[in-house]
């Protein structure tokens, strides 16, 4: 009896140890450094300074927007003030890292080691993960091979190991698979969740654990910037203000570092009851990647073609979704494939321009960029066309794989789609500028510039449309702007104070009409065969809320479909923009829709979701 009563007590004894930290301990938490300007750099290099000073920091963890656009230059300067810290340090990127990258989010990978954290200290399992959104305007998401790699951290997790959990973002809907994370961390002793992201500090909730939004480490408008210091024992869980002049504030919250989290019962979930209401519209087939989908597709024959994150080329039949074959890459793809004349085009971050045998896979043709390469390609006469990171837009012969021109001026890295129309390629830059190159030499017909000095209002992320003679794009400065196609001149350049623009835009099949999506989810039929802005219609009956996806709108058969940020299609009569379906394959940003003549739609999502659609008319 007595051994059995020990037995009792060493194992409470154990789990007690191993619930619960063996010894108090700090650590310091450093958000929204932003580096990339001079006084941005200065504060991180000051709070550096500032925790080398303390001495009972056991490490410290950087929860994302550690630069300012992801660039190689301000990711090493980050790292090389990072690095002088006197402990370990775990970061993690965020929106600002991610979204306008000009190497697909993969320097973050090579300089720091990885978007993605997880290790124990003291009996507490820390886990972080990237938040994205990677390379499109839109809500953040966590990459899809975050959340394969998370599933499986858990899966070796205990039970009852207390966690705190780390992420740019707040666990709620502004995050577009926030409730796949939830849902996993259930069963689990979540004590905590540390986010960025709002620059201030902010005690949150979400969906019953305990959280916190961190303040910026900016100085902003006082004079210094600052952290917090993040400090846990056997009983709670304080978070202080760290000034980098040295002041320690009193702590702004406390939480128990030993109740169990009463989780919420049925919080909100995506809603797709909206697809039951629609008969009309059914799912054919759909697959599920274990990365990201950051492209579009090509429809080839029975053959579609498409990329993810993964680094992969890969092909489905597209009767039934059953595999064909897949090439690999040597890095993340946002650049969607074409086809022209039996050979699949498709760019990859590891720097390369790749032909693939479209029947077979096999690789005809690598050919190198500087720089990673997060754009489109494009064939014409052929010559297929790419502009890369490194400021150069170049053509190579499609049968011979030579170098035909190579024009190096573009400033700033290109990421969208190009078009080719009479003899001329037009694309957009991240350096405030739209460019029409001459596809026979290479050399510049006009240089449009909008203007603007700071590059988040560049129209990059628009696929611009032609007809008439004239270019149509959106940027987001919320201006719709025409330019003459053979001169580059305004013809008008309008900013809709009630119906704010982006970067998603559309043309009708006859090119008369021009659509443009609101950021309120609205969408405008304009007059394309007038030079004067002619708003035809405005879309009634239901809008598609706010949302900043940039995928471009397409029209078929009569209907206009138009793409959200949040997995959500939207179809409206092309004569009047009267709504009439609504449906719903993810919960990510839509890559790109692409119809049929036989009713059929193929619609890919950021989140690693491909769909075929069957339209009943």
């Amino acid at each position: 009896m007595k051994k059995r009563i020990v037995s009792i007590l060493l194992i409470t004894i154990g789990f007690t140890v191993f619930a619960q930290p063996q010894k108090p301990f700090k650590f310091a938490l450093i958000t929204d450094t932003h580096v990339g300007s001079p006084n941005n750099d200065e504060d991180l290099y000051r709070t550096v300074r500032d925790i080398n000073s303390l001495t009972d920091i056991a490490f410290v963890i950087v929860s994302g927007d550690v630069t300012e656009f992801g660039s190689y230059n301000e990711l090493r300067t980050a790292k090389c003030l990072l690095d002088d810290l006197n402990v370990p340090y775990y970061a993690i990127p965020g929106n600002h890292d991610s979204n306008w990258s000009e190497s697909g989010t993969n320097d973050f990978l090579r300089i720091f080691g990885g978007e993605t954290f997880g290790f124990t200290y003291n009996g507490y399992k820390f886990i972080g993960m990237a938040s994205g959104p990677n390379m499109r305007m839109g809500p953040g998401q966590i990459p899809r091979e975050n959340l394969t790699w998370f599933f499986q951290e858990l899966g070796n997790t205990d039970a009852d190991t207390p966690i705190i959990y780390v992420n740019h973002y707040p666990m709620d809907s502004g995050l577009n698979n926030w409730f796949e994370v939830m849902d996993a961390l259930r069963p689990y002793h979540v004590q905590l969740m540390l986010c960025g992201h709002g620059h201030n500090n902010r005690a949150m909730n979400f969906e019953g654990v305990n959280a916190a939004m961190c303040r910026s480490n900016l100085r902003a408008k006082q004079d210094y910037g600052g952290y917090n210091i993040i400090a846990i024992d056997n009983d709670s869980i304080f978070l202080q203000e760290r000034l980098v002049n040295g002041v320690t504030r009193t702590p702004w919250l406390a939480y128990s570092a030993t109740d169990r989290t009463e989780w919420e019962s049925n919080p909100p979930r995506p809603d797709c009851s909206m697809n039951e209401n629609h008969p009309f519209v059914s799912e054919v087939w759909s697959l599920h990647e274990k990365s990201d989908m950051g492209s579009g597709m090509f429809l080839h024959d029975d053959l579609l073609i498409y990329t993810n994150t993964a680094g992969e080329i890969k092909t489905v039949h597209a009767e039934d979704g059953t595999s064909g074959w897949i090439y690999k890459t040597g890095g993340k793809i946002y650049s969607t494939p074409t086809v022209h004349k039996g050979i699949v085009w498709c760019a990859s971050t590891d720097s390369y321009l790749y032909g693939l045998n479209v029947l077979t896979g096999k690789e005809k043709f690598k050919l190198k960029n500087d720089k990673a390469v997060v754009s489109s390609p494009a064939c014409s006469a052929d010559k297929v066309m790419v502009a890369g990171g490194d400021g150069h837009c170049r053509a190579w012969d499609t049968t011979t794989g030579k170098l035909v021109w190579d024009f190096d001026s573009v400033k700033n890295f290109v990421v969208t789609r190009p078009l080719v129309n009479d003899g001329v390629l037009f694309f957009g830059s991240w350096g405030n500028e739209f460019y029409a190159l001459d596809t026979k030499t290479g050399k510049s017909r006009w240089i449009w510039n909008n203007g603007h000095t700071n590059r988040m209002f560049s129209p990059a992320q628009v696929v611009p449309v032609a007809t008439h003679g004239r270019i149509y794009l959106v940027s987001p400065d919320r201006f719709m702007t025409v330019l003459d196609e053979k001169t580059g001149e305004v013809i008008w350049r309008y900013n809709d104070p009630e119906n704010r623009m982006r970067e998603s835009i559309g043309i009708s099949e006859d090119g008369n009409t021009v659509y443009a999506k609101t950021m309120d989810g609205k969408l405008l039929a304009i007059d394309a065969t007038v030079p004067e802005r002619k708003v035809k219609w405005i879309s009634s009956g239901e809008d598609m809320g706010y949302e900043l996806a940039p995928t471009p709108v397409v029209e078929k058969n009569g209907v206009v479909f138009a793409p959200t940020d949040k997995g959500l299609i939207y179809a409206y009569g092309a004569s009047d923009g009267t709504f009439l379906w609504k449906y719903r394959i993810s919960n990510g940003l839509i890559n790109m829709i692409l119809p049929t003549d036989d009713g059929e739609l193929y619609v890919s999502a950021m989140d690693g979701k491909l769909v075929k659609l069957k339209i009943y008319r």
